[in-house]
């Protein structure tokens, strides 16, 4: 018999998100995406200069920071006709590059790794063979059985005052944990030592960008930073990319392969369909040849078959939306008008509309960006995957996967991580040469039209201006967590997040830790209690989650 689970709200995320899941015979049958949050700041820019746009979207996390900044100075730049200097370019990919490096360390210990370690698990732990199997998988600069001993008697403490701090309310001892005790405690170990490094990774955006949340030098026409472009300036950020670097490459990834080695299962579980990337990263003016991380969809999977994603093909649908209307329109002619009702899976359900690609749903983010890249053959991220996958001895397919949508955020990671490398040479380049233009002037028109596309952190953001008078006459941005954890579309076909969920073996309803794996490897971004129905009876369970 199928019984309905309730998650509200999810937690280890940014902002409000419910997902209802439905099980039958210990698994999940259908499922529900809910965004709880309505922002609006489409209707906040209408009739606003365009220069405000980049600082006033900027704000609509605290999280993302740079991402909208960015998106949205380069969708008024798009509508004033104006090229940015190369130092521009160059700098913005930095900033850019540094987001990827502190917002997937952060997601992966502190957001989704307690989806697999038993953080009291690691309470049983002996700190010599810990030190030993640490040792063995990663070069990390600090270890030993002394080490160990210290950072199992830190989380002793915790467990023996009865305040698990923010371990609690975890599902420890789950049957679905499968680390032994002494992976639990290298990865507990790293957690913290992710929390210290996470702090040094974001001064990296101060450098250049004044500060962090909220950078403040990017404006329509180049970067203000001119000034800090100092050798001591370069010189702290090069000091900063390199310690964040050997991070990546010696702990980080390392951890992932030994966590996906004792979760190979999840290699067949969790996966969608169709993907997409904007692509970002332009190594010059030419766009979208010159990007990086290159722009593409891929299609039911087919990965010989990707081919170049246009933005004239999106268009977002608010069937099951709670917004006036439901049709589907192109962000250029979208209508942002908010009409909140009852919660109805079989109506409308959420705040998020449902974006679409040739009227398909598709997954956005270090997943589609990797397979992307792969399918085109590109030479940095094939070769990281090629390695992966060897030493995990898992097909291709298992890409298609909660397990290859977590491997695939540490592998863009490390490969972006090294590109930087070349991207401050070149700027140093620049500036030897006297080069040291940073801003090109330009003329608001009277009227245009302008669109800004990136991929970060999260996947594919898009935002699209129009301007008249000289004012915003209508904005909107369709972003990654929409791609995601958006509902159903008016043909009824479910958002990325509703398909990986279905099919997801569940233990215990009461502590559906599988249906978070799953969840947090989207890394939602939209700020605990959870009700359990049972159907039958109407009986509700509390349950918290971390």
């Amino acid at each position: 018999m199928a019984e309905r689970i309730n998650i509200d709200p999810i937690t280890r995320i940014e902002g409000h998100l419910r997902i209802e899941v439905e099980i039958e015979n210990g698994k999940v049958k259908n499922a529900w995406s809910s965004g709880q949050m309505f922002r609006g700041l489409e209707i906040i820019l209408r009739g606003r200069d365009p220069r405000d746009a980049p600082l006033i979207t900027q704000r609509s996390c605290g999280v993302c920071t740079l991402v909208h900044y960015l998106a949205s100075v380069r969708a008024v730049e798009d509508a004033v006709k104006v090229q940015i200097p190369p130092n521009a370019r160059i700098i913005r990919n930095l900033l850019h590059g540094s987001q990827f490096q502190h917002d997937h360390i952060v997601h992966f210990y502190h957001l989704h790794a307690l989806d697999w370690v038993d953080i009291v698990s690691a309470l049983k732990a002996d700190p010599q063979k810990t030190a030993a199997l640490a040792d063995n998988v990663s070069n990390a600069p600090w270890g030993g059985t002394v080490y160990y001993k210290q950072v199992q008697q830190r989380l002793k403490t915790f467990v023996e005052s009865g305040q698990l701090g923010p371990f609690n309310n975890g599902y420890w001892g789950h049957p679905a944990y499968q680390l032994p005790p002494e992976a639990n405690l290298m990865a507990a170990a790293h957690y913290i030592e992710a929390l210290r490094l996470q702090a040094k990774a974001a001064k990296m955006h101060a450098i250049f960008g004044a500060k962090n949340p909220h950078l403040q030098s990017l404006v329509v026409g180049g970067v203000t930073c001119v000034q800090d472009l100092t050798p001591d300036r370069i010189a702290e950020f090069l000091y900063l990319w390199k310690e964040t670097q050997d991070f990546i490459k010696n702990v980080y990834i390392p951890d992932v392969l030994v966590v996906a080695g004792f979760y190979k299962d999840w290699g067949k579980i969790g996966g969608t369909t169709n993907f997409l990337a904007w692509g970002d990263f332009p190594e010059s003016e030419k766009e979208p040849d010159s990007l990086f991380m290159p722009r593409g969809v891929i299609m039911k999977r087919d990965l010989k078959a990707v081919k170049m994603a246009e933005q004239d093909k999106v268009v977002e649908s608010v069937a099951h939306a709670w917004y006036k209307g439901s049709d589907a329109l192109h962000p250029y002619k979208g209508v942002t008008e908010p009409e909140h009702g009852d919660y109805d899976p079989n109506k409308k359900y959420s705040w998020f509309k449902a974006p679409r690609y040739e009227g398909e749903p598709c997954e956005v983010g270090p997943l589609a960006r990797v397979l992307v890249a792969y399918a085109y053959g590109k030479k940095e991220i094939k070769e990281v995957v090629d390695d992966v996958l060897k030493k995990l001895s898992l097909p291709v397919e298992a890409l298609f996967s909660t397990l290859g949508r977590t491997a695939a955020r540490a592998i863009e990671t490390l490969v972006i991580g090294q590109a930087m490398e070349r991207w401050i040479m070149e700027l140093v380049e620049n500036l030897k040469k006297g080069d040291k233009k940073t801003y090109q002037s330009w003329q608001m028109p009277d009227k245009a039209q302008g669109i800004g596309l990136n991929d970060v952190p999260r996947g594919s953001l898009g935002h699209w201006i129009e301007i008249e008078g000289g004012k915003i006459k209508n904005y909107q941005y369709v972003v990654p967590s929409t791609w995601n954890l958006g509902p159903r579309c008016g043909k009824g076909k479910p958002g990325p997040v509703e398909e990986a969920l279905i099919g997801t073996p569940v233990a215990d309803p009461k502590r559906p830790i599988e249906i978070l794996r799953t969840v947090h490897s989207f890394d939602p971004c939209i700020a605990c209690g959870v009700h359990v129905v049972d159907p039958d009876s109407n009986q509700v369970y509390e349950i918290k989650v971390i």
